[in-house]
């Protein structure tokens, strides 16, 4: 009896680690192989600009291949590739699900691209159109030969100003990246000068229009001036 129990001591354990064994294996190739956790569809969401039909077509998600197989940061890509897609966020909703979270761009102003109302948001990306300018958003007027890099200059300047502020320029002209004028609703002007020092000017822009004066010249903040 003593050798019995002994053997069954030892079969007991050998059959609990098939067991696990088996459980293990099974619970692979229910995740990694089977259909049984394949992915389904897909879910969207922040959408405003875009519809979460488009979202999905440049997402090209692999509905039938196993969740756990997905690739999610190359769906991210695709996504973010999108001009207006700022920024996307893909996870797994299991068990048979993609989400997608985006975040789109928001425009800072409006510019006249070959006829077209392009908006352009902080980064200087320009992401979509407009059939008429919206309300609040200023125009951008640069060279037509302005590339990335100058609208990302001017994207600065605009998003360095505070909302209120903002609201009452009513388009910015770009001669040069060193050349950068508001031009306010009143037709007052401010002369900004480059990019630099953005954050600063605009403090100092919003304490000196409180003097009456057409022009004002922030292009060295350290040493603004007015002119009736």
């Amino acid at each position: 009896r003593r050798q019995w129990a002994r053997r069954w001591g030892v079969w007991r354990w050998v059959a609990a680690g098939v067991l696990l064994v088996a459980l293990l294996v099974t619970g692979v190739w229910l995740v990694l192989f089977s259909s049984v956790l394949a992915v389904q569809g897909v879910t969207v969401t922040g959408t405003g600009y875009l519809k979460a039909g488009e979202i999905e077509q440049a997402a090209k998600v692999p509905t039938g291949e196993p969740l756990a197989r997905v690739d999610l940061d190359v769906i991210r890509t695709r996504v973010e590739a999108l001009a207006p897609v700022q920024s996307a966020d893909v996870t797994r909703a299991w068990p048979d699900r993609v989400l997608i979270h985006v975040t789109e761009r928001e425009a800072v102003a409006v510019v006249d691209v070959a006829g077209s109302l392009r908006g352009m948001d902080g980064d200087g990306v320009l992401f979509r159109t407009y059939p008429a300018r919206p309300r609040g958003l200023p125009a951008v007027q640069i060279p037509t030969d302005a590339d990335a890099g100058t609208r990302r200059e001017v994207a600065g300047v605009l998003a360095a100003l505070p909302a209120d502020l903002l609201h009452d320029v009513d388009h910015l002209e770009a001669d040069t990246v060193d050349q950068i004028r508001l031009v306010l609703r009143d037709g007052r002007v401010v002369v900004w000068g480059s990019a630099d020092q953005s954050d600063e000017k605009a403090t100092v822009l919003a304490t000196l229009l409180t003097f009456d004066a057409q022009q004002y010249d922030v292009s060295v903040p350290g040493r603004p001036t007015t002119r009736p």
